[in-house]
């Protein structure tokens, strides 16, 4: 075996992008068009860290493995992310030695991950449901992931949970969450579902609610408004707006729950049929991914009273939801716990570098 380090040389990123399309088939949730950028270092948020890229060659120069290790100014951690590999302990282990070797000999304290190069594209690693087709912004990964990280010098740092919640009907009532919403509407508050003709300037309002509070989140980067700005434009044709809920008080944004149908992995592989199949599923969804929620620190309580308003949305079509990626120990990991159907579970790794 050996591993190459490469920049933009075009077999590399070739063969980079041709791992996923081998290990994985109708699950396979890898936006090669995204990731292509990010190799050439021509994406949106490709100014802010520094990516090194390798690929694992077996027998007859195939690739049998591939990582990159993202670097900030600054940060003494080293940032492994795009891990795939096939299902072998000897390739596995001399991938893992490989960064270890590149973090180390480069003076970097740990190295976290999977983190693909942004805490804004993609990280954690999924380890158990592998049974149900991926949704909508799920880190998804082979199986047998898991288990080649542990074995190789990596520990469970967070641990994370996404809610399958069962379908609601017009019978289901919380009068917890009810009776928040009422005390919240009664002191002025606002929760409303936006217009499309809005989508700019609710963006905008978005990008200081949502960075303040996601601040303290493992592997955060702060960005600039403008480069937040054009990586969510793309929900602007993907967003059913009446599931997605923004509270209002005093004319000023105080909480958000951004939430979208569930198109699995069709949003990663546009072609002609697929954007039709999207703009079906858009119009007539069976099941949303609940994936950002946030409420200012001054107007606790009020995250009961959003999750109210998508009840009821819910219950009108008598729809699933997946409350995706909350944190061990975050509240929003309880809201709806009493229709919680399955939990899908996941993690950030890290292994210490021994200088």
């Amino acid at each position: 075996m050996k591993c190459i380090k490469f920049d933009c040389e075009k077999k590399y990123i070739r063969d980079f992008l041709s791992l996923p399309k081998k290990l994985y088939t109708d699950d396979n949730m890898e936006d090669e068009g995204d990731v292509k950028a990010l190799l050439n270092g021509t994406h949106t948020m490709s100014s802010y860290f520094r990516l090194d890229k390798f690929i694992i060659y077996g027998k007859n120069e195939t690739p049998v493995g591939r990582f990159a290790i993202t670097t900030y100014p600054d940060d003494k951690t080293a940032y492994i992310g795009f891990f795939e590999c096939i299902n072998d302990s000897d390739t596995a282990k001399f991938l893992f030695d490989s960064a270890y070797a590149f973090a180390e000999k480069n003076g970097y304290d740990k190295i976290v991950g999977p983190v693909d190069a942004s805490f804004w594209i993609k990280y954690r690693l999924k380890i158990n449901m592998f049974d149900r087709k991926p949704y909508t912004g799920e880190p998804y990964n082979k199986d047998y992931y898991y288990k080649l990280f542990k074995e190789n010098g990596y520990s469970v740092q967070h641990h994370y949970t996404s809610n399958l919640f069962k379908p609601l009907d017009e019978t289901y009532t919380n009068e917890l969450y009810e009776n928040r919403f009422d005390e919240f509407t009664k002191k002025g508050y606002k929760i409303i579902s936006p217009d499309i003709k809005d989508f700019d300037n609710i963006l905008n309002d978005l990008y200081y609610l949502l960075t303040e509070l996601y601040s303290d989140f493992p592997v955060f980067k702060n960005v600039e408004k403008n480069d937040f700005l054009k990586m969510f434009d793309s929900y602007r044709i993907i967003l059913n707006l009446s599931m997605v809920k923004l509270a209002y008080y005093e004319e000023k944004m105080v909480g958000f729950f951004i939430s979208v149908p569930n198109y699995n992995n069709l949003v990663y592989h546009l072609n002609p049929l697929n954007i039709l199949k999207i703009m079906k599923i858009k119009k007539h969804p069976a099941e949303y991914v609940m994936m950002y929620m946030g409420v200012d620190q001054n107007h606790r309580g009020l995250g009961k009273a959003i999750v109210h308003s998508i009840i009821e949305e819910l219950k009108v079509n008598k729809l699933t939801g997946i409350g995706a990626l909350a944190r061990d120990g975050k509240v929003t990991q309880t809201y709806g716990s009493d229709k919680i159907d399955s939990v899908y579970e996941y993690v950030l790794l890290e292994r210490d570098i021994n200088v």
